[in-house]
C-alpha cells in the first residue's frame, strides 16, 4: 500500500481566517483524508501556520513588538477555528519550529552544493532613513503593468501580477515613506530555468493535475522562467546556512512549502519514530496539496522545481487549487472588512451547514459566491426539507409503530429496488471522491436522500400500518437502512451530522474509522433505535434578518449626529503650499494650507508613513476649518486634513475637478 500525504496550504499567522480559505483549501482536503482513513489507507494529513515573511514582519514593525508575538498570537486561533470547522489534522504545525529551520537549511544546502543556487550582486531598493533594504511589502507604489496605487515590492493587487520592488513606479518606503534609492546587495538565486523543460514534462504528463492548475502554470513555463531570487534582507526568518549571508534570510516561499516536510517529521517525532516521515515523502510517497488558487505558481512552479532539484524527494501526485469565494457577489477583502470570519460563523451555526454549503454550491475549480439568502434556502429545502426530513420521519415512524425497532419485514420489489441504490450511491461516492469531485460526491449522497423521501411518500406507512402492517414494516426497515447508509456516506462531508444520526440510531461505532464497505452492511432486524430529534431547525422568514446582521460584516457606524450638529462643520478645499517632517516623530508631517479667502492655515497630520512631503505640494485637498487648534509636537495645528484610511493605506481626499482653494464642500 503506498503511503500518501494530504497538505492545506500553510495559513498565515498574522490574522484569522475567512470562509473563502475554507472552500479552496481546509475542507476538500478534510473530506478527501477522511474518506482515504476509512478506505483503510495509510494517509496523513498535514498543515501548519506559516510564521515568516514581510507581512508578519512589516505588522510586528507597525505595532512594535517582535514577529513571534504576532504568531504566538494567531498559531493557537487558527488551529482552533479550523478544529472547530471539523479539520481533522494528523498535526499542525509550526514555521518556526527549530526542525522546521534545520530542514529548510538542510534542503537549501543541498541545493546549493549541486549548483542549483547561486550568489548575485543585485542593486535593490534601500531607505535611507531607516537605513535598510525593502523587501517585498516594505516597499509600496505604481504598479508599471495597471497603473494601480498602493502595489507592493512582491505583487499588484489591483492586476495580481508578481512584482519586484525595483519595478515600482514612485516607491516609498511602508514604514516611513520616504523615497528608496537603489543600492548594491548579494543575494542568492535558485536556478529555476534549469528545470523549465522538467517542469513542462510533468506538468504535461500528469494527469491527475487538473486543468485549471495545469494550464496556469504551463503558461509561466511558456512564457519563459527566471531564475528566482530566494533570500531576502532581514532578520526574520530562516538564516541563510553560508558564510557572508548574516543579516539575510531565505524567501518566505522557498521555506513555506518545506514546512509539508518539517510537519511531517515533527509528527513522526511525536510518535516515536523519527524516520518514519520518510516513506511519504521519498519512494512511493504520493502527495497531494490543496491550495488556493493565487499561490498555483509558488506550488506547481518553485515547489516541485526545489523537489527535482535535491533528487530525494517524490513530486505532488496532485495538486488541487479551490477557485475564489465572493460574499455577495463582492470580493472578499480585509481591509475593507468585507468578509466572513470563521469564528464569526460559528457564533450562529454548527460546523456542519457550512461544510455542506461550501462543498455543494459550486465545483471547486470554479469561482463560487456566498450569498447569506442562498445558504438560507439550502438550508431549509436542502438540509432540514430532503436530508432531515427524511431521517426524522423514518425515525419517528419506528419509534411510534414499531416500539423503536427496526421491524422484521418480507420485501417486495419496491422494497429491494430502493435497497439497490444504496451500493450505487456507495460506489458513485468513492468514484467521485477519488476523482476529487467533492461537489458531485456530496451530490449523490443527497440524491439518496432525495429518493429515500420519494420512497417514503410512495410506501405511505402511516397509511398503511393498519390496513397491511407487513407493507408498512417493510417500507420502515428499507427506509431504516438508507439512513444507516447516508451516515456513512456523509460522514467525510458533515462528520457532526454523521455522529447524530448514528446517536439516533442506537449504533455505537466510530463512523470516522468505519470501513468504508460498512455502510451497506444492514441494521439487524430487532434493533432498537435510539430517541429521534430534528437533526436542523427550519429558519422562518422572521430570523432571516437578524441573521443577515449577524454574518454579514456591515460596521455599526456609532452614535448618531443630529443635522444641526452636521452642520456646524465647515469643509474646504484647500492647496498645500508647503509640507515638511515634523522633527523628532516619524509619523507627522506639517502642512501650510492655502484655503483662499480663509487664508493660510497650519496642519499637522499623521501621514508620512503614507506620503512624502514633495508628494503633496500643490495638492488640492478636502479640510475642516473651524476645528479648534491643538498644539502637537510644539507646532500650532489650525486645520484637519480629512483622508479615507483602510487597514494599511491612508489616501488623502482630492476633488475630482479643478475648484479654487476656499471652495465649500457639502
Amino acid at each position: 500500500m503506498d503511503p500518501i500525504v494530504v497538505t492545506s496550504a500553510l495559513p498565515y499567522s498574522n490574522d484569522s481566517l475567512h470562509l473563502g480559505h475554507l472552500r479552496s483549501t481546509y475542507l476538500p482536503p478534510d473530506v478527501f483524508v477522511r474518506y482515504l482513513r476509512r478506505k483503510g489507507k495509510d494517509v496523513i494529513f498535514i498543515c501548519a501556520t506559516d510564521e515568516h515573511g514581510t507581512p508578519i514582519a512589516l505588522r510586528a514593525e507597525k505595532e512594535h513588538v517582535n514577529p513571534k508575538e504576532i504568531t504566538d498570537r494567531y498559531h493557537p486561533l487558527i488551529k482552533e477555528e479550523l478544529t472547530r470547522m471539523g479539520c481533522s489534522f494528523d498535526h499542525f504545525s509550526r514555521t518556526t519550529e527549530e526542525i522546521h529551520y534545520q530542514t529548510t537549511q538542510q534542503i537549501f544546502r543541498e541545493l546549493f552544493d549541486k549548483k542549483y543556487i547561486y550568489e548575485q550582486e543585485l542593486d535593490l531598493l534601500k531607505c535611507p532613513k531607516c537605513d535598510k533594504f525593502l523587501p517585498d511589502r516594505y516597499v509600496e507604489g505604481r504598479c508599471p503593468f495597471c497603473g494601480f496605487e498602493g502595489a507592493r515590492g512582491d505583487s499588484c493587487d489591483g492586476c495580481g501580477r508578481y512584482l519586484r520592488g525595483t519595478e515600482l513606479k514612485d516607491p516609498k518606503c511602508a514604514i516611513c515613506g520616504t523615497k528608496p534609492a537603489l543600492a548594491s546587495t548579494k543575494h542568492w538565486f535558485f536556478k529555476l530555468t534549469a528545470f523549465q523543460d522538467r517542469l513542462r514534462s510533468w506538468l504535461t504528463k500528469n494527469e491527475k493535475i487538473p486543468d485549471n492548475v495545469k494550464n496556469y502554470a504551463l503558461g509561466w513555463i511558456n512564457e519563459g522562467l527566471k531564475d528566482w531570487d530566494i533570500t531576502r534582507n532581514m532578520t526574520w526568518g530562516v538564516p541563510i546556512p553560508l558564510k557572508g549571508a548574516e543579516g539575510k534570510v531565505v524567501y518566505v516561499w522557498f521555506d513555506a512549502p518545506i514546512g509539508y516536510i518539517s510537519s511531517t517529521k515533527a509528527l513522526f517525532k511525536m510518535r516515536g519514530d523519527p524516520e518514519g516521515w520518510r516513506k511519504y515523502w521519498q519512494g512511493k510517497g504520493r502527495i497531494y496539496h490543496f491550495i488556493g488558487k493565487d499561490i498555483i505558481y509558488h506550488h506547481a512552479i518553485f515547489w516541485p522545481a526545489m523537489l527535482m532539484g535535491t533528487e530525494e524527494f517524490a513530486l505532488p501526485e496532485s495538486i488541487v487549487a479551490g477557485e475564489y469565494l465572493t460574499l455577495e457577489g463582492k470580493k472578499m477583502s480585509k481591509s475593507r472588512g468585507w468578509y466572513i470570519s470563521i469564528d464569526g460563523y460559528l457564533k450562529n451555526f454548527e460546523p456542519d451547514p457550512m461544510r455542506y454549503y461550501l462543498i455543494s454550491t459550486a465545483p471547486l475549480d470554479r469561482d463560487a459566491d456566498f450569498s447569506v439568502d442562498d445558504f438560507i434556502k439550502r438550508y431549509n429545502d436542502e438540509l432540514a426539507d430532503v436530508l432531515g426530513n427524511f431521517i426524522h420521519r423514518t425515525l419517528t415512524f419506528i419509534e411510534k409503530f414499531f416500539d423503536s425497532k427496526v421491524p422484521k419485514a418480507q420485501l417486495g420489489d419496491g422494497d429491494r429496488e430502493m435497497l439497490t441504490k444504496i451500493s450505487k450511491a456507495q460506489s458513485e461516492v468513492a468514484s467521485s471522491i477519488e476523482a476529487l469531485d467533492f461537489r458531485g460526491a456530496l451530490m449523490a449522497v443527497m440524491a439518496l436522500a432525495r429518493d429515500g423521501n420519494k420512497y417514503l411518500n410512495d410506501s405511505a406507512p402511516w397509511a398503511s400500518i393498519k390496513a397491511d402492517p407487513g407493507k408498512a414494516a417493510a417500507s420502515l426497515f428499507t427506509s431504516s437502512q438508507v439512513v444507516k447508509a447516508i451516515a456513512s456516506l456523509i460522514s467525510p462531508f458533515m462528520p457532526f451530522t454523521a455522529e447524530k444520526i448514528l446517536q439516533m440510531l442506537n449504533v455505537s461505532v466510530n463512523i470516522h474509522s468505519e470501513k468504508w464497505e460498512a455502510a451497506s452492511s444492514p441494521l439487524p432486524e430487532g434493533h432498537a433505535i435510539g430517541k429521534p430529534f430534528p437533526l436542523f431547525k427550519k429558519i422562518q422568514p422572521a430570523d432571516v434578518q437578524g441573521i443577515k446582521e449577524k454574518l454579514l460584516p456591515f460596521k455599526d457606524v456609532g452614535p448618531r449626529v443630529k443635522f444641526d450638529d452636521f452642520k456646524k462643520l465647515k469643509v474646504a478645499i484647500g492647496e498645500v503650499v508647503k509640507a515638511e517632517r515634523v522633527k523628532g516623530s516619524k509619523d507627522l508631517l506639517q502642512l501650510h494650507v492655502d484655503i483662499g479667502e480663509y487664508g493660510t492655515r497650519s496642519c499637522v497630520a499623521g501621514i508620512a508613513k503614507y506620503y512624502a512631503p514633495e508628494e503633496l505640494l500643490k495638492k488640492r485637498i478636502a479640510v475642516l476649518i473651524n476645528l479648534e487648534p491643538a498644539t502637537i509636537f510644539g507646532i500650532k495645528s489650525e486645520v484637519m486634513i480629512l483622508a479615507a484610511e483602510g487597514e494599511e493605506k491612508v489616501s488623502v481626499l482630492v476633488p475630482d475637478r479643478q475648484v479654487p482653494p476656499g471652495s465649500g464642500v457639502r
